[in-house]
């Protein structure tokens, strides 16, 4: 992925921002790693310096009764659950690449998964971060509490910019005590229409689900995979009344086993190909969902149908990958949605740019770009603004 001629592993953020000072004043530019799960992002470039946040890891500090967690960037997600777990409680995230992936790489790539809809983001749930920038300072924003209103909300802007502002050195997040009950199906329908049905009807039922996930790859069914998670009395109406929904539209519900992590896997399985990701008004994701999959080079499907996010798998010939990726771009921003290539096959870089087009905000976000990393090292090729 890249070709970086020096590896360093800092053991605190104090060494970490003197090395990113002093590559800034060599102009050197650095990569940023934690586990590397997600090196596949962005028009990734060769640098000088690839950083890795291993030794910048653990529980820094977890309080219980605030609901609240400080963790070193390195630290893996599979580690944070286990941590917690101790104490009946969990990080309400469910990214991909969940047992490798890193706190301070998912909060870098804004990385969520299907329970966003009903615990929020990585932006809902981050309270507070220290950063190490390019200028050799180590900066803090928010605090350690849940309400708090200390100085400019930075960690918004961290959120998502993909290390090109700099290093997330350590992050404070909220936390729940885990759910008492979870259960869930997933259901098979032969049309799109009664798939989407049936999932709206569960993302707006009276009882909230935490997850609602619809898919379909080359064998032709349309599965929607429902689970929820919390109160006895709760979990059992949302799961009743989504197995109702699903009577009524002729479908085959069976019991759920690991198919919601299966589906939000398929980041770390769409090795070859390309990997297409948008973001939809959900009105528009049924049709959405019924061209992609007349594509010729359509492998599989799965959209998160609380939140309208899609990734659509394309595989084969070359140009009809392309032209396909391309097709699902444009259509996605007719419908006033948004997208990008997330990933592609190594042979496919060259010509399949991640952002086709200029995303909302770039002269914003390259002013930002500018002020904090002004020498221009850090993550090039990276984001879209980089």
């Amino acid at each position: 992925m890249t070709a970086s001629v020096a590896r360093t592993l800092p053991a605190d953020p104090t060494e970490c921002a003197r090395l990113l000072a002093e590559a800034a004043r060599d102009r050197r530019t650095v990569r940023i790693c934690g586990s590397g799960t997600k090196s596949y992002l962005g028009n990734v470039e060769a640098t000088d310096i690839e950083l890795g946040t291993g030794r910048l890891a653990g529980v820094i500090d977890h309080v219980p009764a605030d609901l609240t967690v400080t963790l070193g960037a390195g630290t893996r997600m599979a580690d944070v659950a286990a941590a917690l777990a101790r104490a009946g409680q969990f990080l309400p995230l469910d990214p991909p690449h969940s047992d490798g992936a890193t706190v301070g790489g998912v909060i870098a790539a804004n990385s969520n998964g299907f329970w966003r809809a009903r615990y929020g983001g990585v932006r809902d749930l981050l309270i507070g971060t220290r950063t190490a920038l390019a200028d050799g300072t180590i900066a803090r924003a928010g605090g350690l509490v849940v309400k708090n209103v200390a100085g400019y909300d930075l960690d918004k802007v961290l959120v998502g910019s993909f290390g090109t502002l700099g290093v997330i050195v350590e992050a404070t997040l909220k936390i729940l005590p885990l759910p008492e009950k979870s259960d869930g199906f997933v259901a098979r329908f032969e049309r799109s229409a009664d798939a989407f049905g049936v999932a709206d009807a569960a993302v707006r039922g009276a009882s909230r689900v935490e997850a609602c996930v619809v898919e379909r790859s080359v064998d032709g069914a349309w599965r929607v995979a429902v689970q929820a998670r919390g109160g006895g009395p709760a979990v059992e109406r949302a799961v009743r009344d989504a197995r109702r929904e699903v009577a009524s539209r002729r479908g085959h519900a069976a019991e759920l086993a690991d198919d919601i992590g299966r589906m939000r896997e398929l980041p770390s399985r769409a090795i070859d190909g390309a990997l297409v990701r948008v973001a939809l008004p959900l009105a528009a994701s049924t049709a959405f969902a019924e061209s992609a999959v007349r594509l010729e080079g359509f492998a599989t499907l799965v959209v998160d149908a609380a939140s309208g996010v899609t990734r659509v798998h394309l595989i084969g010939d070359d140009d009809a990958v392309i032209r396909d990726a391309e097709a699902l771009l444009l259509a996605a921003r007719m419908v006033g949605g948004a997208g990008r290539i997330e990933r592609r096959a190594e042979h496919l870089r060259a010509r399949l740019s991640t952002w086709p087009n200029r995303p909302n905000g770039d002269f914003l976000m390259r002013r930002i770009k500018d002020a904090f990393d002004p020498a221009g090292v850090l993550e090039p090729g990276r984001s879209a603004f980089a």
